[in-house]
């Protein structure tokens, strides 16, 4: 229900106060926020215990990927195992996305909780003010009219000891700024020193920093996990992923850990949002010292209320328009009189001016709209920001085990997808054989393996030599005989055996046909042609 009038619950705190309360004993317990109660510790205990029970869930399913990854599949590097590992590292990555996510939406509620936080502290730090505001305006104005009694009035008493009318109406001013001085003196709105909205606001704000940066901490150590892991995958660097797993591990610890933590305080703000008044009514008077009427004067605000200050400033204000009174029939009739009276009676006025405009800004700040307006705001800010900034908390640490739950199941059967290190150690001896051969030329012979085997180029007819265990076919009649009518050990050169060398294995060009050769050739055949020798040896 809405105690203020400019504030209303929000639906998230109304159906955050409507969950059940079980205490440790499983029973049923009211939902009255009182913090210091070990009854209702104990329904927020059992609330909390919720993510400790989740994250127990989400070791056995860990574990249980895990024997099966170790355990069943061990060795297994089929064709539906390969599709399956693939599976498991598009799950890993979906996971780490998620995860992402989670980051995201943790990086807003952190965003929201912590402007909630500085509402309530600046609100906090406002009324703070005001009320030293006020305590300072009193204390002005009571030390004011004290100078005056003690030194001008004292003066002007001894001046009109003489003059009976005029003493009398000096002992009146007297006696009427003693009464104010009671009076103001008994307005204060904090009697206990030992707390005050500034206290509380400092402390706030410091526990807020603590907590702003954990948490951006937290989502940083997510973030980099989740980044790392993608490089693992991509690298396929088994050392990276060790080492982000005993991280995830870690972050897994610390989602539902933090789970539990905001789920108890999201719970417990609810409790206090949906009543604020009640609770500050029962339990503040006994720690400051305000009475309950002060505290629903500031609280409630509303125009059928007096305030509890109304009667003290009315007799204040009366007595300080007396005390002008009696001082503007001394100046008209005493200082005609008394001249020597002019310089005290001039100090009073003046102090009197003083007082009256203290006094006036002090019945401005009593008013209960300053200080109302500022309660409004802290309640906006711990209740509206705050509670949402907390939810989206909540959102992400649920999220982000999830996906650290998903992440660490998937894992190692994304390890069995990467090559063994005795398949790597293999692949370089492999390769390390011939250093002379390239790896060009190594692809070259492997795609031509898958081809086929393709005969050298010395194998074809023309080239002039086979070897001995060739595979080639054999060679036309006519070739083979005018092959066998030439001259092997004598080249154009007079290096033996040049032309029995095979193309590939020459170091220069081949050279032109010999006198030689051209005789050999002409005696191979019935009819020489002489015009046919000469164009041969032309060439």
């Amino acid at each position: 229900m809405a105690t203020v009038p400019s504030y209303t619950p929000s639906l998230w705190v109304r159906l955050c106060h409507a969950l059940p309360r079980l205490d440790l004993t499983m029973q049923m317990k009211d939902n009255t926020f009182a913090p210091d109660s070990w009854e209702y510790q104990q329904t927020l205990l059992v609330l909390s215990s919720a993510s400790a029970i989740a994250l127990v869930i989400s070791l056995l399913v860990v574990l249980s990927f895990l024997i099966y990854y170790c355990c069943c599949h061990r060795g297994d590097r089929s064709e539906g195992s390969e599709e399956e590992d693939c599976c498991v590292t598009w799950v890993a990555v979906a996971a780490v996305t998620l995860c992402c996510v989670a980051i995201g939406i943790g990086f807003y509620g952190n965003s929201e909780a912590n402007d909630g936080m500085y509402q309530l502290t600046s609100s906090l730090l406002t009324a703070n003010y005001t009320l030293a505001s006020i305590d300072l305006l009193i204390s002005d104005t009571v030390a004011g009219l004290q100078l005056s009694v003690s030194g001008p009035l004292t003066s002007m008493e001894e001046l009109f000891s003489g003059s009976k009318p005029f003493l009398v109406s000096t002992r009146n001013c007297r006696r009427l700024s003693e009464n104010v001085i009671n009076l103001l003196s008994s307005i204060s709105l904090v009697r206990a020193r030992s707390f005050s909205p500034g206290w509380a606001a400092n402390a706030l704000m410091v526990n807020e920093d603590y907590r702003w940066l954990s948490y951006v901490l937290l989502l940083l150590l997510d973030l980099i996990v989740c980044l790392f892991i993608l490089l693992g995958l991509a690298k396929q660097a088994r050392w990276l992923l060790i080492l982000m797993t005993v991280l995830a591990w870690l972050a897994l610890f610390l989602s539902w850990g933090s789970l539990g933590l905001e789920t108890a305080t999201v719970v417990a703000l609810s409790d206090f949002c949906s009543e604020p008044n009640t609770f500050i009514l029962n339990t503040t008077q006994f720690n400051i010292g305000t009475s309950s009427d002060v505290l629903d004067y500031y609280l409630t605000c509303s125009r059928r209320m007096n305030s509890p200050f109304q009667q003290l400033l009315t007799q204040s204000q009366r007595a300080l328009s007396n005390i002008h009174t009696h001082l503007s029939s001394l100046d008209r009739n005493a200082l005609t009189q008394f001249p020597k009276a002019e310089k005290s009676l001039r100090e009073v006025q003046q102090i009197l001016n003083a007082t009256e405009g203290n006094f006036h800004q002090l019945v401005a700040l009593l008013n209960c709209r300053g200080l109302n307006k500022d309660y409004i705001d802290s309640l906006k800010g711990l209740c509206y920001d705050g509670m949402e900034g907390l939810l989206y908390l909540s959102l992400y640490s649920f999220l982000s085990a999830l996906a650290f739950t998903a992440i660490l199941c998937s894992l190692p059967g994304a390890w069995r997808s990467f090559p063994s290190e005795s398949e790597e150690y293999e692949d370089s001896d492999s390769e390390s054989e011939d250093p002379f051969t390239s790896h060009q030329a190594r692809r070259q012979t492997s795609s031509g393996s898958q081809r086929g085997a393709m005969a050298p180029f010395y194998n074809y007819p023309g080239a002039g030599w086979t070897p001995p265990f060739s595979s080639a076919p054999p060679l036309p009649e006519s070739v083979a005989q005018s092959a066998r009518h030439r001259t092997p050990n004598v080249s154009s050169n007079g290096n033996p055996g040049y032309e029995s060398l095979p193309l590939a294995d020459r170091q220069s060009p081949p050279p032109s046909y010999s006198p030689s050769m051209l005789t050999g050739y002409g005696g191979s055949q019935s009819h020489p042609n002489p015009a046919h020798s000469r164009n041969l040896y032309s060439r």
